[in-house]
């Protein structure tokens, strides 16, 4: 597994990249409208399911179900955003809350996985608990209005692609025998 996630780190920091940008642009224009969110978020995701979709791909990793699943469901969440874009405040927010939850989920069980064959593995583990936070925040306190959304998705975005960026930064490192190599 190692191996495959190396090979690939430029996808890692490609997903990181992504993530920051979307999280700058979300804060550059604090007051977008709830359908200028949509599209947004719906092209970040879209764009994440599918570099996701190609590590799943072209891996040869017992991981390409769980990678295959995240791209699945980005991909997903983001066409639903384009198709229906007059939804709520309300849908979005659990469609987004769902998927931060899943994906978090997802990256903290394979942060716990790596530990035994890379340091610094928690910086997966940190963008998983991030978009566990958000999931929950956004499911437990929709009140908060379209502005907050706004601002709470782009720090999460920008923490979360930091935390991307540097764990694939760090698997450059991992030599052929999957050993970190400083």
């Amino acid at each position: 597994m190692i191996h495959e996630l190396a090979r690939r780190w430029p996808l890692m920091v490609a997903r990181g990249a992504v993530a920051l940008l979307f999280g700058v642009l979300a804060l550059v224009w604090p007051g977008v409208t709830l359908l200028t969110l949509v599209f947004l978020w719906g092209a970040y995701t879209v764009v994440d399911g599918v570099i996701a979709l190609a590590v799943a791909v072209r891996g040869e990793t017992d991981h390409r179900l769980t990678m295959g699943l995240v791209g699945a469901l980005g991909v997903l969440a983001g066409l639903v955003a384009f198709i229906w874009p007059g939804i709520t405040a309300l849908v979005l927010l659990v469609v987004i809350a769902v998927w931060a939850i899943v994906v978090g989920v997802l990256q903290v069980v394979a942060a716990i996985r790596l530990r035994k064959v890379i340091t610094d593995e928690w910086f997966l583990a940190v963008s998983g608990l991030l978009a566990v936070a958000l999931g929950v925040l956004l499911l437990f306190r929709p009140d908060e209005g379209a502005l907050a959304l706004v601002v709470t998705i782009a720090m999460f975005a920008i923490l979360w692609g930091i935390s991307l960026v540097l764990f694939g930064l760090r698997l450059r490192k991992v030599d052929r025998d999957g050993v970190y190599a400083p």
